[in-house]
């Protein structure tokens, strides 16, 4: 049987909101088989549970927001990307504000926490989401379209281009392609950092967002070059950080997919509409587990490796 995953101890992290600038405590629990992954408000007067699913997703501006009634919590993709790289099904998010913290801009410090605490294997099997049909999403025309879609495929495999139009992005990498059963995501995707502009983070600042930001948690650029005075950790980081969203946002279905996912210029919004046509078609997919990992496509029955 391929078996769902949890941690085997809790362990701990403290950082700052990307866009809030708070201070913020995150602890990763273990949790039961079939409990999935669930987030849980310990700083409000009664704490409130979360649990992550496509219809949780309330808000996808510049981060994809999950909410219960007026509770919420943002900036969740860095987090559930490594859950998905690693194949955690099970886990309690406990944390003491309304946004996960920033950490380096990456998966990689969520990886460590994950891997430091020990993941260990349940007496329950793994449910996977395989797709059976294509489902694809767009959005406007000609030079401004962007679209994503999910394909079968016996596997986990995602192919994103970017195009920003941008001397500093458009010198890197254009487009990756990532398998689950080639690759190895820690190495791969997971330190790609997120990034933005200085022209849009002034605007944000104005907004209230963006207050956590600074060079040592995002590849920040100005009109021509990279500002970070380190440079890039991968020579496409920039699109192996969509790789390493997508993965994030289309983990929030709550359990892995079997597809292939292939997006241009997508993002938070758009993935989680291909997350809700996929489930609005219930003959475009199936849940199904593996009786023996020799079953199962590669990639997914071996635990990750410690870095």
């Amino acid at each position: 049987m391929l078996a769902q995953r949890t941690l085997k101890t809790l362990t701990r992290a403290v950082g700052v909101g990307l866009h809030s600038g708070q201070r913020v405590e995150l602890t990763l629990r273990p949790a039961a088989p079939d409990t999935g992954i669930v987030f849980r408000r310990v700083d409000l007067p009664e704490p409130v549970d979360i649990p992550v699913r496509a219809e949780s997703v309330t808000d996808t501006r510049l981060a994809s927001t999950i909410s219960v009634g007026q509770a919420k919590v943002f900036t969740v993709e860095h987090l559930m990307s490594a859950c998905a790289g690693l194949g955690i099904d099970n886990l309690y998010v406990d944390i003491t504000a309304e946004e996960v913290p920033i950490l380096d801009g990456s998966a990689s410090s969520f990886v460590f926490l994950l891997q430091s605490a020990g993941i260990v294997e349940q007496n329950a099997p793994k449910r996977f989401l395989r797709v059976l049909k294509t489902v694809q999403v767009s959005e406007g025309v000609g030079n401004n379209i962007k679209w994503a879609k999910l394909e079968p495929y016996h596997g986990y495999k995602l192919s994103f281009e970017i195009d920003f139009r941008h001397p500093a992005v458009d010198s890197t990498g254009q487009q990756v392609v990532f398998d689950m059963s080639e690759g190895v995501y820690s190495r791969d995707i997971a330190r790609a950092r997120t990034f933005g502009f200085t022209k849009d983070v002034e605007m944000m600042r104005a907004n209230g967002l963006a207050l956590g930001g600074g060079l040592d948690n995002a590849i920040v650029m100005d009109d021509y070059k990279v500002l970070n005075a380190d440079g890039l950790r991968y020579d496409d980081e920039f699109v192996k950080h969509k790789i390493l969203d997508a993965m994030g946002d289309l983990y929030i279905v709550g359990k892995p997919l079997l597809a292939a996912y292939s997006a241009f210029r997508s993002g938070h919004a758009m993935n989680n509409q291909l997350l809700r046509a996929l489930l609005a078609q219930p003959d475009a997919y199936e849940i199904v587990t593996f009786d023996t990992a020799s079953q199962a496509p590669k990639g997914f029955a071996a635990l990750q490796p410690a870095w």
